[in-house]
């Protein structure tokens, strides 16, 4: 007995001074650690007087811009041919010749653009944005442009070349449209461009639970389909938007926008726009989005005629899951009390018919069959139904912020 005691006690002794040399060794390696941070922070306070001695406030190293290519490309087939197609007219809206189609342009093979994307944090004031369309023949500032970021009371300052924010699609590029051809109230308001003009935008954001937006713009007013004087800045617009949750499942998204500017012929022309947005939620990844908008032109030709112009659109999205998307839209120039008597067929009805099928396969890229039946156009003075249908790729590449739905 006495000698299994001893053996224990031997053995405890040999185990404490085992525990013993290891906490020297661990306290003596926390001391080397502790010494090389200490010199760290050293060299840390020491480099930022340096930096303070030389005013500089931030390091620029540290706001490089975002930089993101997104292609666009598609293989078309259209029972029109190309000259024809080019010189179509919209009856009261586009003068046949004056079209201008950027986008899927050709029957066959059509590389629509390249789009150069940049976004930078400028500094703790600013941040700045700038969009290049690279198309086959020219290169193209589609937008450029700083906003704010620091402005108290919910205001928010834009200046530069940009888009405008009225109405529901104006604002969007074409790679985020539910569509590949462009809302045709829009076309025939606006045309491909739609209202992008230099100027300057003042938003203001509601301290509310409901998210209330307003809005107002002043702008150089380029855009001749509705405005075009050239003299002095003539385009302001103005907009309310809001939207609302009904539940936990569906959201609800509204506006009105107004803008007025001057014609070439430096007559008033008017705009009125009103949109609505409901938005399903299905699941995690499915859900149902319809989106409607009505625009109104009243356009002054001279001291005693305008031309009263409208149209719509109404488009029905779902999306299955996070790869998988079908939608359908309905497009109509509804009024038009343009004198269409020099057309030799009937151009009451001016619409067109849209489905698309679209296959994700990641977020940053995208397939997309479109089909569309337009009965809009005229062309050789005779009203032509056009069957359109369009395979589009469309790759992101590089960091690229998310599209509002």
């Amino acid at each position: 007995m006495q000698k299994k005691l001893l053996l224990l006690s031997l053995c405890a002794s040999l185990m404490a001074d085992s525990d013993m040399e290891k906490l020297k060794k661990d306290l003596k390696e926390q001391q080397e650690l502790s010494k090389e941070l200490v010199s760290h922070i050293k060299a840390l306070e020491l480099n930022a007087q340096k930096n303070t001695n030389t005013s500089a406030s931030f390091s620029q190293k540290e706001y490089l811009p975002d930089i993101a290519l997104i292609l666009n490309m598609s293989a078309l087939y259209r029972d029109v041919d190309n000259s024809s197609y080019e010189n179509y007219a919209v009856p009261g809206f586009v003068s046949s010749g004056e079209a201008e189609l950027p986008f899927n342009k050709n029957r066959g093979f059509n590389l629509n653009y390249a789009e150069l994307a940049f976004h930078s944090d400028v500094d703790p004031y600013f941040e700045a944005f700038a969009y290049m369309h690279v198309h086959p023949d020219d290169i193209e500032l589609d937008e450029a442009y700083v906003n704010t970021t620091a402005l108290p009371l919910g205001f928010r300052i834009k200046a530069g070349k940009f888009k405008s924010a009225f109405g529901r699609l104006n604002e969007k590029h074409q790679h985020s449209w539910n569509f590949d051809e462009q809302a045709l109230v829009y076309k025939s308001f606006f045309g491909p461009d739609a209202i992008s003009d230099p100027g300057i935008q003042v938003q203001w954001v509601a301290p509310t639970d409901t998210y209330i937006m307003a809005g107002v713009e002043a702008l150089q007013g380029t855009n001749d389909r509705s405005f075009g004087y050239k003299e002095l800045p003539n385009l302001f617009v103005t907009y309310l938007k809001s939207s609302v949750d009904v539940g936990e499942d569906i959201s609800v998204l509204g506006g009105v926008s107004f803008a007025r500017g001057k014609t070439l012929t430096n007559q008033v022309s008017k705009v009125y726009g009103v949109d609505l947005t409901l938005r399903y939620q299905l699941g995690s990844y499915s859900s149902l989005i319809w989106q409607s908008e009505y625009l109104q032109r009243d356009k002054r030709l001279d001291s005693s005629s305008v031309d009263q112009q409208g149209g719509l659109y109404s488009e029905l999205v779902y999306k299955y899951n996070m790869n998988y998307s079908l939608g359908c839209r309905y497009d109509n120039l509804i009024k038009n009390d343009t004198d269409l008597s020099s057309f030799t067929t009937n151009t009451d009805t001016l619409d067109r018919y849209s489905v698309m099928l679209e296959y994700k396969p990641f977020e940053m890229s995208r397939l997309r069959l479109n089909y569309s039946y337009d009965r809009s156009k005229v062309i050789n003075n005779e009203r032509k139904d056009i069957n359109t249908l369009m395979l589009t790729l469309n790759i992101a590449a590089g960091a690229h912020g998310a599209h509002a739905y």
